[in-house]
């Protein structure tokens, strides 16, 4: 869209030019002020006419490539981007690199842009959430791959040459939008693009389950104006409308400190057949544009895009509560799940409170790309979003996606190939479900460790990381289980059959989509209890749980990860048995002097000792010491040479049981 993006200022920088380039000078500081009022057009043509006589700079490849860039037009962005990242990349601002990898995206040379983005991740040198996207999916293809091919889409006939956008329900058998065609009369022109100004208009169709239009009305009263207006919202009864205006209120146009007119959210109301009583909402400022209206389903809360302070990137997604007729919260950002340092855009809340919104921060596969997330009722937040896939995404903008879940029929928009118009609305009907979470399948056989007979009827458990029950099943006739699992999550599975000793395995989930891991087990002949019930005073803990040695990195005392998935185990035998006592017993390996190792032992005895506590097991039910490099468990003594891993067996901690 190119229109009204939510942007933040660009930083203009001055242009350095030795004395041979005065005669270029006046053009540019011409250029430079019109670039500066957002007039991208004509400075791009004196920009572009500087170099061609021979005549470059950083700053100039910067200007033409945004001037391009901010208008969509992102394939010719790429040629000045690539100029920039091969002549100056290493004074280069970071967001040059992010934008250059989304030009390259439209030009669908995905390998390359990923190229980019790993220069990205090293140019900003901080924890940078679309650095952080990428990284957590860089099969990004195969996923949005996999959520494809779920929409029929149709382009509509209403569209025009210039720009419609923005479809919004209205009633049940009309839909509103944005468009820069002419209504009548001359037509002003933005110096940004050279189009026309945007107004709002109607369009009809049969009823709420078609996806066919046909007809157009501008909207009537005192909605449309000499500037743009454009993404609405109406209410259930369709009396209030909320819609996005230029700063334009009383016939006045205001701007910033800098003389830019910003955008504002307005209210209309529909009384005797049109549109009056406009008012301007309160959270709006000269300073910053807020735009793009979506209401809750209980119309309780008013979502919109906004680059006011406070926002994350280019523009966040806000929310305030409607708390009167004229009244509201302050606004809210939506937090980091739904917001990067990108542009987040174009909300919608569908009947089932699903949140769908345009984004180049979230990766997608170039420009805006639509995304949906799921609401969390409980944390009242939106959970991870998902990329819809493909047709509603493609490698230009696609945004301002709605959407009738009861009827599978929507609207959206996009600037595609083959449109009619700079940007053209779709028509959708939906023919597939959508992942909104991240769903993985856990299974596997169940074997005898020594003859691989399959065990079937093995009862098979899957715990969390502290050892907290989630699920269990039997394993069918071919000794096969199946469980459902969270992705990025650590587990512990436990299996136990008659006349075999339970096995418990640590696994870890990954961040694929509906991803199926085989994970077989295998238990050895013995008993299949836990052996709790019948241990003696004495025995060690560690070997009746068929504990995983609870391990200490070399020099420290710290608890790993690992050992705290051990230390779990433990501390769930002593809730489930409060009248057992343990003595704690910690070991180093014989590196470092004897005195020291005795120390050593003892700090990670106390930080054992205290996990426990900490976990809520009284302090009177645990003793212990550390006993250094006393007790080891092989010949690794001081002056015989072992590898690590032979060290690292004597860092260990033991649970002696001295009460039941």
């Amino acid at each position: 869209m190119k229109k009204i993006y939510i942007y933040k200022g660009i930083l203009i920088l001055s242009l350095l030019f030795s004395a041979s380039l005065v005669g270029q000078e006046k053009q540019l500081l011409k250029a430079d002020k019109e670039y500066d009022q957002l007039s991208y057009i004509d400075a791009r043509k004196i920009y572009i006419d500087v170099v061609n006589n021979g005549y470059k700079s950083q700053d100039i490849y910067q200007k033409i490539g945004d001037s391009y860039y901010f208008n969509a037009q992102l394939a010719d962005a790429s040629v000045w981007y690539e100029k920039l990242y091969n002549e100056y990349k290493e004074s280069l601002d970071p967001e040059y690199l992010f934008r250059y990898s989304q030009t390259l995206k439209n030009l669908r040379n995905y390998d390359r842009a990923d190229k980019i983005m790993v220069d990205f991740d090293q140019a900003t040198g901080r924890s940078e959430s679309r650095v952080k996207l990428f990284k957590k999916e860089r099969n990004y293809l195969d996923l949005i791959e996999l959520q494809s091919g779920k929409f029929d889409i149709v382009n509509l006939p209403i569209n025009s040459a210039g720009s419609d956008f923005g479809p919004s329900f209205y009633q049940d058998d009309q839909i509103i939008f944005a468009s820069s065609r002419a209504s009548g009369g001359s037509r002003i022109v933005h110096e940004w693009n050279e189009a026309p100004f945007l107004d709002l208009f109607r369009t009809f169709r049969e009823g709420k389950e078609s996806i066919a239009v046909e007809g157009l009305e501008e909207l009537k009263g005192g909605i449309n104006t000499k500037l743009h207006e454009s993404s609405t919202v109406v209410t259930k009864d369709g009396s209030t409308m909320y819609f996005t205006r230029n700063n334009y209120t009383n016939k006045q146009r205001k701007a910033d400190a800098s003389g830019t007119t910003k955008l504002k959210l307005y209210k209309a109301s529909f009384k005797k057949n049109k549109w009056t009583d406009i008012k301007e909402l309160p959270f709006n400022s000269d300073e910053y544009s807020v735009a793009h209206p979506a209401l809750s389903v209980d119309e309780k809360k008013l979502y919109f895009a906004s680059d006011m302070p406070g926002t994350k990137g280019m523009s966040d997604l806000f929310v305030v509560d409607i708390t009167g007729k004229d009244t509201y919260s302050e606004p809210k950002n939506l937090g980091d799940k739904i917001n990067t340092e990108g542009r987040e855009t174009f909300p919608f809340i569908s009947k089932s409170g699903k949140l769908f919104f345009a984004s180049d921060g979230h990766v997608g596969l170039g420009g805006l790309d639509v995304f949906v997330s799921e609401p969390n009722e409980v944390r009242r937040k939106f959970l991870d979003p998902f990329n819809v896939g493909k047709p509603i995404n493609s490698s230009d903008d696609d945004f301002t996606f709605i959407i009738d879940e009861e009827t599978k029929i929507g609207f959206f928009t996009s600037n595609r190939y083959g449109g009619m118009g700079d940007d053209d609305i779709y028509s959708f009907v939906q023919t597939g479900e959508l992942i909104t979470s991240c769903n993985q399948y856990l299974s596997g056989i169940v074997t005898d460790a020594e003859t691989r007979a399959l065990l079937p009827n093995a009862k098979v458990t899957l715990f969390n990381a502290n050892m907290e029950k989630i699920t269990s099943t039997t394993a069918d006739s071919d000794a096969k289980y199946t469980l459902p699992i969270e992705c990025d999550r650590k587990y512990v599975i436990r299996a136990v059959s008659d006349d075999y000793e339970f096995t418990e395995v640590d696994f870890a989930s990954t961040t694929a989509f509906e991803f199926k891991h085989n994970q077989p087990i295998q238990l050895r002949k013995g008993e299949p209890e836990l052996g709790i019930i019948k241990a003696k005073v004495g025995d060690d803990l560690a070997k009746l749980l068929q504990l995983n040695p609870i391990y200490f990195d070399f020099d420290k005392s710290f608890i790993r990860a690992d050992a705290e998935i051990e230390l779990q185990k433990v501390l769930s035998v002593m809730k489930e048995y409060p009248n057992m006592y343990i003595d704690v017993r910690s070991h180093t390996d014989s590196r470092a002097p004897f005195d020291y190792n005795m120390r050593l032992s003892t700090r990670r005895n106390k930080s054992t000792i205290k996990y426990l506590v900490d976990k809520g097991i009284n302090s009177k039910r645990l003793t212990g010491r550390g006993y250094g490099e006393a007790v080891l468990t092989n010949a690794c003594a001081d002056g015989v040479e072992c590898t690590e891993e032979q060290h690292q067996l004597n860092r260990r901690s033991e649970f002696i049981i001295l009460k039941q």
